[in-house]
């Protein structure tokens, strides 16, 4: 015991030393982080805290190996996977810190996060199975290597996206680590529980900087190599303890910044944005809005985590169903509590996935409707065919009005125009583009006019309109079948319910 106390303090010891010097460090450097329409600070930041938190972590573990008692030998016998595990995760902070000092592109640092992932896995620390004792087994086989790198890849993200308040990722990251190091002891695994303790410990002394009002970030450096190390270390314990409640502990711990990950990416799917794309909408965003203050949030989110991975805890002493059933409770407490906060609304959430459903529904109509055009003006012969065509088209994606002015070598002038039959009533909401582009079929520069109805919809008649683009353009790269001709006076059959009138200039 002895041990583990001496590890945790002199974490925290040489965290509080080491925070302090990196902050002279950083502001010599210029590595800081400067206020911005997402940011919450107002003056510049030190953003590389993670340097701290990771000497301040591997120092003490590195003295272990050095111990002669009952724990130093358990680190020395079985020291692979530890320090597969450290090494890898040194090589992440390392991406970090590269993004924090330079800049990387977001695919770049996924593509780091992706391989250090792999090479764990390689090393052995892989989910094999999910075990409820006396309930079930599932083994995996191969598909545990995905499903441990998206575990992985996923808590590593989940981590740094959480970080966007003074103290939040750094203390929900400490409160994972006590969960954590009491399921090691409870379970026996020694060597988990001091790399907890000294993560935990170098936690405890950044935080001393990085409560609100924060001297110092942790930077990408820092929530990534945390994510990463917190990941990996529960994939770790399911291994060593063969049940899933080593990963279902640590899920409740980090369900904050999970939910909230993936209500993010929900968020941004159902608008149709990028799933990295940055927002104000994640859920200490919403504190901050209903009116609390920075540590406030902080504390509340921090209350939130110690009681899930707390109540956590009884699934140890549980068997069979009622793990699965205090598992489920927590999930569905921790979703009430995104739910209360606004974080996520079943019913828009529908309502937008049906208009998605639906404006899908109609891009591929007129996709259709666009391909049909093309097939039809590929085959058209002479002017007349083709106004023909461009009539079918304009009826089919929705278009208003469309006029077709012709020049001739000459710069005589001649033009069709083409209005729905809909009598005088004109849309309110109308999206216009102008064409122009010399063309085979009507031996001449034609200069096209044409308005589509908008609807509720803006972007679809802006999709309609540059299907109609794609159309002229080809129209104007086909050679005439036939010899050019200037366009004659059209007699729309039935089959085009469209009204044409040549005027000629």
């Amino acid at each position: 015991m002895n041990t583990y106390f001496i590890v945790y303090l002199s974490a925290a010891v040489a965290s509080l030393v080491g925070t302090a010097l990196v902050i002279r460090f950083a502001r010599a450097i210029g590595a800081v982080d400067t206020p911005g329409t997402r940011k919450v600070h107002t003056e510049p930041i030190p953003r590389i805290g993670g340097m701290a938190v990771v000497a301040a972590t591997i120092g003490p573990l590195a003295v272990v190996l050095l111990l002669n008692n009952t724990i130093g030998v358990l680190f020395r016998e079985n020291l692979t996977q530890m320090l597969g595990l450290l090494l890898v995760g040194v090589f992440v902070f390392a991406a970090g810190l590269v993004d924090d000092l330079r800049g990387m592109r977001a695919r770049h640092k996924l593509a780091a996060q992706l391989a250090a992932a792999v090479a764990l896995c390689a090393m052995g620390v892989r989910i094999d199975s999910l075990t409820v004792p006396g309930l079930f087994e599932v083994r995996l086989g191969l598909l545990g290597w995905p499903l441990t790198v998206l575990w992985i890849v996923g808590i590593t993200n989940a981590i740094n996206l959480i970080d966007g308040l003074d103290g939040l990722a750094a203390g929900i990251s400490a409160v994972t680590c006590a969960v954590i190091a009491a399921f090691s002891l409870y379970t026996g695994q020694v060597m988990m529980a001091v790399l907890m303790l000294a993560l935990l410990g170098g936690l405890t002394g950044f935080l001393m900087f990085n409560f609100n009002p924060a001297r110092i970030f942790l930077g990408d450096c820092g929530s990534l190599f945390l994510g990463f190390t917190l990941a990996g270390a529960s994939v770790l314990c399911s291994a060593k303890s063969a049940t899933a409640v080593g990963l279902a502990v640590p899920l409740l711990a980090m369900g904050i910044p999970i939910f909230d990950t993936l209500f993010s990416m929900l968020r941004r799917a159902l608008e149709r944005r990028s799933l990295f794309a940055p927002d104000r909408r994640h859920i200490h965003h919403r504190l901050l809005a209903l009116g609390l203050r920075q540590r406030h949030a902080v504390l509340f989110l921090y209350g939130v985590t110690l009681l899930l991975g707390g109540l956590g805890l009884f699934m140890m002493v549980t068997r069979r169903v009622d793990t699965l059933l205090v598992f489920g409770c927590l999930l569905l407490l921790l979703a009430l509590v995104f739910r209360l906060l606004g974080a996520v609304s079943l019913q828009k959430s529908a309502q937008c996935l049906r208009e998605n459903l639906a404006l899908a529904r109609r891009h591929k109509r007129a996709r259709e409707d666009f391909e049909q055009a093309q097939l039809m003006m590929r085959e058209a012969v002479g002017a007349d065919e083709s106004w023909r065509v461009l009539c079918w088209a304009a009826e089919r994606l929705n278009a208003v009005s469309m006029e077709l002015t012709i020049a001739d070598a000459r710069q005589a002038a001649d033009s069709l125009s083409w209005r729905r039959a809909i009598g005088d009533t004109r849309p309110r909401n109308t999206v216009g583009i102008d064409l122009s582009w010399n063309s085979a079929a009507f031996g001449a520069k034609c200069v096209l006019a044409i308005c589509f109805a908008a609807g509720d919809s803006l972007e679809f008649a802006g999709h309609c309109a540059k299907l109609f683009g794609r159309l002229t353009d080809e129209q104007g790269r086909l050679a005439a079948n036939a010899p050019a001709q200037a366009p004659t006076s059209l007699r729309p059959g039935n089959e085009l319910p469209v009204r044409s009138v040549r005027k000629a200039a």
